[in-house]
């Protein structure tokens, strides 16, 4: 009979998760192991869990590490402790529920990497408010044929609508090509107003991006050297890798907070499981202030009639 796989326990405050398989690759570029994203996430505790805090969380899985096939999972995975919280949700499309992990301690986290989760996806509402979004996300996402140089100007434009604004915006990497800023706002509105909102603001970038940024609807039909600044992030049930949060990339990049005045020369490709340690030993947690100011989103609303958007361009989902 053959021998059972090894496993470690990890204590993590007052728990005990059990690792199973810790050796196993999960990052063949790097050779990265699922205990390396352990000790990864016990590194950036209290920022992942800051950034997941009571949100309903798709978990992005890879059980047999990257080489494997990706599991996209709202419900949460079989077999969990009592002791990890979930929040029930509807979705009216299936007529279906589901109960979604609901993070309000590292143990979650862990059990959840134990669990062969590398992403994690939450929500931009809280379990108490779930059909009310407390943060707004601006998503730079740039073409194809677009250079990171100019999603970096797109970003000092939106800094500068912002500033304008009165609003304090949290950038992070997006992990990948591009760069998110979150916004705390206060939950009084529904995901179809957020969204308003941030496509009044994404025209408001385009026009003074010259050229640089295409809002047009279909993807086919947009600039492929420019930057989409993806309002439709904020429609319901839509989800992005989370602050802190590894990516499924050969190299375990993550989604890392920058100060905005570090996006002209950081990289990427700078953060990885390897470094952000470290420089959140060093730097702390650069969301850790998001909730101190919530914003309203009034003035948007207000833009968004002044463009008397077409009906028409308000579907649920992008193609």
């Amino acid at each position: 009979m053959a021998s059972k796989p090894p496993s470690v326990e990890i204590e993590v405050d007052d728990r005990v998760v059990r690792i199973s398989n810790p050796e196993r690759v999960y990052f063949p570029e790097t050779g990265a192991t699922k205990l390396d994203l352990v000790e990864y996430y016990l590194a950036v505790g209290p920022g992942i869990v800051n950034a997941l805090w009571e949100r309903p969380c798709m978990l992005h899985r890879f059980p047999k590490g990257l080489a494997g096939p990706k599991v996209h999972q709202k419900r949460l995975p079989a077999g969990a402790p009592a002791w990890v919280e979930t929040v029930q949700l509807h979705f009216p499309r299936w007529n279906r529920t589901a109960d979604e992990l609901c993070v309000t301690e590292l143990g979650s986290v862990i059990w959840a990497v134990q669990m062969s989760t590398v992403e994690f996806h939450p929500w931009n509402s809280r379990r108490g408010h779930t059909e009310r979004p407390d943060e707004w996300r601006i998503d730079l996402d740039p073409g194809p044929q677009c250079g990171y140089d100019d999603v970096r100007r797109v970003a000092g434009i939106v800094h500068e609508v912002l500033d304008e604004l009165g609003v304090t915006g949290y950038p992070k990497t997006s992990g990948s090509k591009g760069l998110h800023v979150y916004v705390r706002i206060t939950p009084e509105h529904g995901f179809a107003d957020v969204r308003r909102a941030a496509h009044a603001f994404a025209r408001e970038v385009e026009r003074r991006a010259h050229g640089l940024v295409d809002l047009t609807w279909w993807r086919k039909d947009r600039d492929p050297a420019a930057v989409f600044v993806d309002y439709n992030q904020n429609t319901r049930d839509h989800t992005i890798a989370a602050a802190y949060s590894v990516r499924g990339l050969p190299d375990a990049r993550v989604s890392t907070p920058v100060r905005w005045e570090e996006i002209d020369d950081a990289d990427p490709r700078d953060f990885t499981i390897a470094t952000v340690p470290a420089r959140f030993a060093e730097v702390g947690d650069l969301h850790e202030g998001i909730d101190a100011d919530p914003w309203r989103i009034d003035p948007l609303l207000e833009w968004a009639e002044r463009d008397e958007l077409p009906t028409g361009d308000d579907e649920e989902d992008q193609p």
